[in-house]
């Protein structure tokens, strides 16, 4: 299928989903289909589908901006000789984020959770080179401990006899199945310590980026979370354990943006940090801000990325910042489309994402929670606005540093139109979703130092970002070799992910294979018999050959005098 058709559908689809939402929003009613397939004692086993006012507005948002990267991608990928089956990927991808949505039974929504991670790494590892590799399987193998976890939970559930989301309740194995449920989350949303998949992720082609970190594939663990919100939630522990791996996960996610040089990479860490900020409202107990800013973010965010591929696509596929600069009079259409999607990023006023993530952070303050953690939020905060300016500045104003025969224009209308609908929702969208989610009925009365201070921190984090682009007025310390090393590789994440987990037990079993199974195993056995009898059969070989020949020597000295003789 061409891209641009599939774009249409995607369309027409979201079309579809939006007016049924809005229905199911005004009556207040959410419709629970199940069919019954069988019996195994006193356990049924139903096909279900849930079609409530927020799974719906979800998916229209999913088909809204799948249908703008589709089109994005008939630019992107035009020459690309493999369109048609990156088109097929997309659509599978999309495909199984809407089942992750539509299927309530924990069973049958594996088809869609399993179905992401299998499409996400044919997809990463679309260019087909060792590093596209390397990244595909770290992020399949991640994920795949997700899986265990919930095929784990359904067994633990059978107790229950049971497994509609909406319908859990407590017994003696609750806390293992809230457990396992927050952790499988974790991993499909990259919290604390399974974080260093999704910046590997960006070897994907980009439009998959924009799709993978706005609304599909982490949005998952976050919209699965929310969906067991009212079980999990009757955990203590559970509030507890996600709202620390949430804080240090936005707070890890800021200072790794700061000295990051792949404009692809800020972006995903951006993306992490949003969504720890999301767990860090799902622990406050507020499912609905969750949701709030898990659409806000989709909107922006895949603006975002669209705005990075159209400069990465016109500046001979080049993503290194460094290697970047004056790109606005270039591609003003893009630059202004960029600077909208990073202002709704930070929470400018009445951008998108200034509904949803001031009202979380004065949601946090009025919350009875440690001072470490309002601390931590508000801290990551001014760091989302340092490096989205950090970013800009390099893209958008700094002097050209890259190649001087280059022909910028941004006149394509495949990235054009995309970029225009995804702008005009990430100026407009937060305001229309505070209309639909939120009630207007729940004033929210602060004092005006606490409302005063999300602005504040804003302001100062770009203030630091402007200081800090100087050389000079840099602080020292923050130039060490620790330091650097540490936040460019997510507090040693990627190391502790990858070689460093593995090396010790390659190590361990190839002692082990010399010693063992290449060893005595296999020198008592079948090839130690076939190199004794090689050895034995060798040596009677060359005691026969030299034995005849002294047989043949002293026949013919014995044949002499017998010759003479005659």
């Amino acid at each position: 299928m061409a891209p641009f058709r599939a774009s249409i559908l995607m369309f027409f689809f979201s079309s579809l989903m939006l007016p049924s939402s809005l229905y199911l929003f005004s009556s207040s009613v959410s419709i629970l289909l199940s069919w019954h397939l069988m019996s195994i004692s006193s356990t049924h086993i139903s096909f279900s589908l849930i079609l409530d006012p927020q799974g719906l507005l979800f998916m229209s948002v999913i088909m809204f901006i799948s249908g703008n990267v589709l089109m994005f991608s008939k630019s992107y990928m035009k020459s690309d000789p493999n369109s048609a089956r990156f088109t097929h990927l997309t659509i599978l991808f999309v495909l199984s984020m809407n089942m992750l949505v539509l299927f309530p039974h924990l069973m049958i929504l594996l088809l869609g959770w399993d179905g992401l991670g299998i499409t996400s790494f044919l997809l990463i590892i679309y260019y087909q080179n060792p590093k596209s590799l390397a990244a595909g399987m770290f992020t399949a193998l991640t994920n795949r401990i997700g899986d265990v976890l919930i095929l784990v939970s359904i067994a633990w559930l059978l107790q229950n006899g049971n497994w509609i989301i909406t319908n859990v309740w407590m017994n003696e194995l609750s806390a293992m199945v809230i457990l396992s449920l927050t952790i499988a989350g974790m991993t499909k949303s990259a919290q604390i310590p399974f974080s260093s998949w999704l910046p590997a992720a960006m070897e994907a082609p980009t439009p998959v980026s924009a799709l993978v970190h706005s609304s599909t594939l982490v949005t998952g663990g976050i919209f699965l979370l929310t969906r067991f919100f009212p079980f999990l939630n009757q955990l203590q522990f559970f509030n507890i354990f996600l709202l620390i791996m949430a804080s240090l996960t936005m707070l890890m996610a800021g200072l790794s943006a700061m000295n990051e040089m792949d404009m692809k990479k800020v972006i995903a860490l951006s993306t992490l940090s949003q969504l720890g900020l999301m767990m860090m409202s799902l622990a406050l107990g507020m499912p609905l801000m969750t949701l709030f800013h898990l659409l806000t973010h989709a909107l922006f965010k895949a603006l975002l990325f669209m705005t990075a591929g159209s400069i990465i696509l016109y500046a001979s596929h080049n993503q290194d910042l460094r290697l970047m600069g004056l790109s606005a009079p270039s591609l003003p259409m893009t630059s202004a489309s960029m600077l909208i999607a990073n202002m709704a990023l930070f929470g400018a006023p009445f951008l998108a994402g200034f509904y949803s993530k001031d009202l979380i952070l004065e949601e946090i303050l009025l919350n009875q929670s440690n001072s470490l953690i309002f601390f931590i939020a508000f801290f990551a905060t001014g760091l989302t606005a340092g490096y989205s300016l950090r970013m800009m500045m390099m893209i958008l104003w700094t002097p050209k540093h890259s190649i001087p025969c280059s022909n910028l224009t941004d006149k394509d209308f495949p990235i054009l139109t995309p970029m225009f609908l995804m702008t005009f929702t990430a100026i407009l969208g937060g305001s229309l979703l505070n209309w639909i989610l939120i009630s207007p009925n729940q004033p929210l009365i602060i004092p005006f130092s606490q409302k005063i201070l999300t602005p504040l921190v804003i302001m100062m984090g770009l203030a630091t970002a402007w200081v800090m682009s100087k050389p000079n007025l840099t602080p020292m310390f923050l130039k060490t070799p620790t330091i650097l090393h540490s936040s460019s590789s997510m507090w040693f994440l990627v190391h502790l992910s990858t070689q460093n987990v593995i090396s010790s037990p390659l190590k361990a079993s190839l002692s082990l294979s010399s010693t063992s199974e290449n060893g005595w195993l296999e020198n008592s056995t079948s090839q130690g018999s076939l190199l004794t009898l090689m050895s034995i059969s060798s040596k009677i070989q060359l005691t026969q050959s030299k034995m005849i020949n002294k047989l043949l020597l002293v026949s013919v000295f014995s044949a002499i005098p017998l010759v003479m003789f005659l």
